[in-house]
């Protein structure tokens, strides 16, 4: 939640010329800004080669629910993807898998690519029952899911004690939860959709330190947070593959 509607239109423009000018390689872009700014930035993604996501969607698809914003409006305006499960919906707003699971299925139904983000806090990890609570998060939100739903998903795994606090799990750290993720899609869904699925790793993830992290096999990419907010500094994170 940054930033007003000139100082959007502003970093969407920079974004956009910082990638043009030092490109991308085959790295796929996705810009997820708050809803006000959606329609614009759609506008802007439209002449630049980038995609836009919703960083939330409603659990209804249409209705007397204020404030809240549909899949339907959301594919309307030419979002391609939403964020899901991330760890400040799940903290401030009180929603879990169930709801979280409502709301992966209105976005398949409506033509929207989920990013559904899973991981742990401190305290779980701490108590080393981390991949026990990711486990959980992946299997009761995504495994209801036929194959073909499936391997469209994108899973952001975010260590949520890494999150906007500087502190970034060790390369090592993401690629064994990364791997984990990945063999827990291989014992549901098979070798080709595990093999194929998109694993990003979200947890100030930045432009010192994504080469590294996104050298592990299984990291497919970041979710990038703060990090996005320079355009300079997310070009350089989109060219570290």
């Amino acid at each position: 939640m940054n930033k007003t509607f000139q100082e959007a239109d502003d970093l969407l423009f920079e974004i956009a010329d910082e990638l043009n000018d030092k490109g991308r390689g085959e790295t796929e872009v996705i810009i997820c800004p708050p809803a006000p700014y959606l329609e614009m930035a759609c506008d802007i993604a439209a002449d630049n080669d980038l995609l836009v996501g919703s960083q939330n969607l409603s659990q209804w698809e249409s209705g007397a629910y204020t404030g809240e914003i549909s899949a339907p409006m959301l594919h309307s305006m030419g979002v391609t993807h939403c964020i899901l499960g991330h760890s400040e919906r799940r903290t401030y707003f009180g929603e879990n898998d169930t709801i979280i699971s409502k709301k992966i299925d209105l976005a398949f139904k409506h033509g929207i690519i989920p990013i559904y983000c899973c991981g742990e806090v401190l305290e779980e990890r701490e108590k080393e029952i981390h991949f026990e609570i990711v486990r959980k998060q992946v299997s009761e939100a995504l495994f209801h899911l036929g194959k073909e739903s499936m391997q469209q998903v994108v899973i952001a795994y975010e260590p949520v004690w890494a999150i906007g606090t500087g502190i970034t799990a060790s390369p090592a750290q993401a690629q064994e939860m990364h791997a984990f993720i990945r063999g827990l899609i291989l014992e549901k869904f098979g070798k080709s959709i595990s093999d194929e699925i998109s694993i990003l790793y979200g947890g100030s993830c930045n432009a010192k330190n994504a080469t590294e992290l996104f050298a592990n096999p299984d990291v497919d990419g970041g979710l990038i947070g703060g990090a996005s907010l320079l355009a300079s500094d997310f070009a350089k994170i989109v060219n570290s593959f």
